[in-house]
């Protein structure tokens, strides 16, 4: 790819998937499957959609592409206001490498003492995002007084790749527990809140806590988590054919997800801290909330990462949104299922908190 100077860009994609074979001829998964039939609310604008998208991957560098992925997107109807009921402040936490990472950290002007920590690691392929990327999701959580919402602006790939995002998570983290009267929080009481490569993230951050002695996450809760590199997929174990069926899907693709996966680890070996599908063992965890997207690439891994913290003994609540891509919630806020999807993540975040 090319700017318009004629400059090679610097993001530049594939020409077809590395990691998966497209067969024209492959069939639904006989259980997820149906999940890719599209919401008919979505039909409607996905090609306007799609053509935007596709502007964005115009970009010609680096700066520009992230600067496209920061534009603001639509906030919930009747979303809190940042500043009136979320009060945001920001700070610097130096990790293990003696990098400092900047936290915004959001909270309700009516705080409760000893507030519940929620602990957000945002999405955009472990490349692009920063603490505005799920904002409406954050300010709806951190508008409850029982909240103090901190946000990582983690290095990022291509730049800082695998294992720099998890490890600035993971510091952040201890900081915040070690921190915790500074925060108003209690550093036994903090949820994990992610959304797709932030919520592969969020669950990883779980793993190493439970594997590390890393004690108060009382609860993940995952939105289109990316939970498994492609090549490494346990076939045997679950039905992964998402990738296949969704290869050509809306927000993020096939292509496009590779992309992402090359920047974070190339060549990838297979690792729990980057796939925690393929973690040994799951048990110990804490309770899981799961979102997914029917159309999504990543559909299929979310459902399977379900189903092995449920076979782990891990409680599990799993939503699919049918005919829906990646990230809807954040693009579509106000369409019907949009709606659902905030209301359940509202009502799970409220209920472990109580």
């Amino acid at each position: 790819m090319a700017d318009t100077n004629g400059k090679k860009s610097e993001i530049t994609l594939k020409p077809a998937p590395e990691y998966i074979t497209i067969d024209p001829n492959a069939k639904p998964g006989p259980k997820n499957g149906h999940y890719s039939e599209l919401d008919p609310v979505f039909a409607s604008f996905k090609d306007a959609t799609d053509a935007a998208i596709a502007q964005v991957w115009q970009c010609p560098d680096w700066t520009t592409f992230r600067q496209a992925w920061r534009l603001p997107g639509p906030l919930p109807e009747g979303c809190p206001q940042e500043g009136k009921d979320a009060i945001s402040t920001y700070e610097y936490v130096t990790v293990r490498d003696g990098a400092k990472v900047e936290i915004k950290i959001m909270k309700s002007p009516n705080v409760q003492k000893d507030a519940t920590l929620i602990l957000r690691t945002h999405g955009g392929g472990w490349a692009v995002g920063w603490h505005g990327t799920e904002e409406g999701e954050n300010l709806t959580a951190a508008a409850h007084p029982e909240v103090v919402l901190v946000s990582v602006d983690y290095r990022m790939a291509p730049e800082y790749p695998f294992p720099y995002p998890v490890n600035d998570s993971f510091d952040v983290l201890l900081w915040c527990k070690e921190n915790a009267s500074k925060l108003g929080v209690n550093p036994e009481r903090i949820i994990l809140l992610g959304g797709s490569a932030g919520a592969g993230l969020s669950a990883v951050l779980a793993l190493k806590a439970r594997d590390e002695g890393v004690t108060g996450i009382i609860a993940q809760m995952l939105d289109y988590p990316v939970t498994c590199h492609p090549s490494f997929f346990p076939k045997d174990k679950y039905e992964l054919n998402s990738y296949v069926q969704n290869h050509d899907a809306t927000i993020v693709d096939a292509v496009k997800m590779e992309f992402f996966w090359d920047l974070y680890q190339k060549p990838a070996q297979p690792d729990p801290y980057h796939s925690p599908l393929l973690a040994k063992s799951l048990k110990g965890l804490p309770p899981a909330f799961i979102q997914v997207a029917g159309a999504d690439p990543l559909r299929d891994e979310a459902i399977a990462y379900a189903e092995a913290l449920q076979e782990a003994g891990v409680p599990v609540e799993l939503h699919v949104y049918k005919g829906l891509p990646h990230f809807f919630s954040n693009g579509f806020p106000m369409i019907p299922q949009g709606i659902e999807y905030l209301k359940r993540q509202d009502e799970y975040m409220m209920k472990a908190i109580k």
